[in-house]
């Protein structure tokens, strides 16, 4: 009985003081990263690259870089995010199966050479020993776009 009554006003006090401290101060939340732009572009969005004759494309997602083409197998790396370099980006991945992979974009406008389109990037795609060359834009701009004029 003895110990409950010193226990008693000790747990009152602590509760006391714990009442009337500071909270802690939460983390401000990190400033919203700057958008990486390329032509008016979004960077950080999904982005379409493609190429003609032989068809090829290579999606960049958030998530990783999907690269396809007629008669060749589809091979996938993560995104490491591009390098900016004033008006160029370049992201240098390896996909699943080892093959070194390197798209490089361009702010100058492209046509695809197929269709009526401009685009607002130029792209060069490096995939094992080829080189490959062709336009890039947002995904959602190209799926907006008509099958002629600009892709904005």
């Amino acid at each position: 009985m003895r110990i409950a009554t010193l226990v008693a006003p000790l747990f009152v006090a602590t509760t006391a003081l714990a009442a009337c401290s500071q909270p802690v101060a939460e983390k401000a939340p990190a400033a919203p990263a700057e958008a990486r732009t390329l032509a008016g572009v979004d960077l950080d969005q999904p982005l379409r690259v493609m190429g003609t004759e032989p068809f090829w494309a290579v999606e960049i997602t958030p998530a990783g870089l999907t690269y396809s083409g007629v008669d060749r197998p589809e091979q996938k790396a993560a995104n490491p995010g591009p390098a900016v370099q004033g008006a160029v980006a370049v992201w240098t991945a390896e996909t699943e199966a080892k093959t070194p992979l390197v798209v490089t974009l361009a702010a100058t406008d492209c046509s695809d050479g197929m269709s009526d389109r401009t685009y607002p990037l130029t792209a060069r795609v490096e995939i094992g020993g080829e080189s490959l060359t062709g336009c890039a834009a947002a995904v959602a701009a190209i799926d907006k776009a008509g099958e002629s004029g600009r892709v904005e």
